[in-house]
Protein backbone atom coordinates (compact mmCIF):
# COMPACT_ATOMS: atom_id res chain seq x y z
CA UNK A 1 0.00 0.00 0.00
CA UNK A 2 1.37 3.47 -0.80
CA UNK A 3 1.44 6.16 1.30
CA UNK A 4 0.24 9.53 0.08
CA UNK A 5 2.03 12.65 1.00
CA UNK A 6 0.83 16.31 1.09
CA UNK A 7 2.21 18.01 -2.28
CA UNK A 8 5.67 18.50 -2.96
CA UNK A 9 6.46 16.33 0.34
CA UNK A 10 8.99 12.91 0.67
CA UNK A 11 8.93 10.62 3.69
CA UNK A 12 11.93 12.17 5.13
CA UNK A 13 10.26 15.90 4.92
CA UNK A 14 7.32 14.40 6.62
CA UNK A 15 9.86 12.44 9.37
CA UNK A 16 11.43 15.38 9.77
CA UNK A 17 8.68 17.90 10.03
CA UNK A 18 7.64 15.62 12.99
CA UNK A 19 10.78 15.21 14.88
CA UNK A 20 10.88 18.97 14.98
CA UNK A 21 7.02 19.27 16.20
CA UNK A 22 7.29 16.67 18.86
CA UNK A 23 10.92 18.82 19.86
CA UNK A 24 8.59 22.34 19.96
CA UNK A 25 6.03 20.66 21.77
CA UNK A 26 8.82 19.77 24.63
CA UNK A 27 10.42 23.16 24.56
CA UNK A 28 6.72 25.13 25.21
CA UNK A 29 6.80 24.05 28.66
CA UNK A 30 9.57 24.90 30.00
CA UNK A 31 10.04 28.16 28.62
CA UNK A 32 6.73 29.28 30.09
CA UNK A 33 8.31 28.59 33.30
CA UNK A 34 11.46 30.11 32.87
CA UNK A 35 9.39 32.97 31.27
CA UNK A 36 7.32 33.02 34.98
CA UNK A 37 10.36 32.87 36.97
CA UNK A 38 11.90 35.78 35.51
CA UNK A 39 8.40 37.57 35.69
CA UNK A 40 8.54 37.02 39.27
CA UNK A 41 12.53 37.83 39.96
CA UNK A 42 12.58 40.66 37.41
CA UNK A 43 9.08 42.20 37.65
CA UNK A 44 8.44 45.21 35.51
CA UNK A 45 5.59 46.95 34.43
CA UNK A 46 3.75 45.28 32.61
CA UNK A 47 2.84 42.77 35.04
CA UNK A 48 1.54 45.51 36.68
CA UNK A 49 -0.81 46.61 34.20
CA UNK A 50 -1.77 43.11 33.80
CA UNK A 51 -3.12 42.96 37.43
CA UNK A 52 -4.04 46.27 38.16
CA UNK A 53 -7.77 46.41 38.67
CA UNK A 54 -8.68 42.97 38.64
CA UNK A 55 -9.47 40.70 42.00
CA UNK A 56 -9.29 37.75 40.48
CA UNK A 57 -6.59 35.13 42.06
CA UNK A 58 -5.31 34.70 38.15
CA UNK A 59 -4.85 38.24 36.95
CA UNK A 60 -1.49 39.29 36.06
CA UNK A 61 1.35 37.61 33.91
CA UNK A 62 2.83 34.72 36.41
CA UNK A 63 -0.76 33.01 37.16
CA UNK A 64 -0.57 33.36 32.96
CA UNK A 65 2.40 31.73 32.51
CA UNK A 66 2.29 29.05 35.18
CA UNK A 67 -1.02 27.62 33.42
CA UNK A 68 0.42 28.35 29.84
CA UNK A 69 2.97 25.64 30.72
CA UNK A 70 0.28 23.42 32.82
CA UNK A 71 -1.19 23.13 29.30
CA UNK A 72 1.58 22.36 27.31
CA UNK A 73 2.72 20.15 29.48
CA UNK A 74 0.92 16.91 27.68
CA UNK A 75 4.14 16.48 25.44
CA UNK A 76 6.46 16.16 28.32
CA UNK A 77 3.85 13.97 30.20
CA UNK A 78 3.69 11.72 27.46
CA UNK A 79 7.37 11.25 26.85
CA UNK A 80 7.22 10.18 30.41
CA UNK A 81 4.68 7.84 30.29
CA UNK A 82 7.04 6.42 26.56
CA UNK A 83 10.18 6.26 28.87
CA UNK A 84 8.25 4.40 32.11
CA UNK A 85 6.61 1.74 29.39
CA UNK A 86 10.19 0.28 28.54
Amino acid sequence: MTEAYPAGASRDGVVAARHLARWLALAATPTFAIMALLTVVLGGPADMLCAAGHGSVLGGMVPMYLLMSGFHSAAWLKLISERLRW
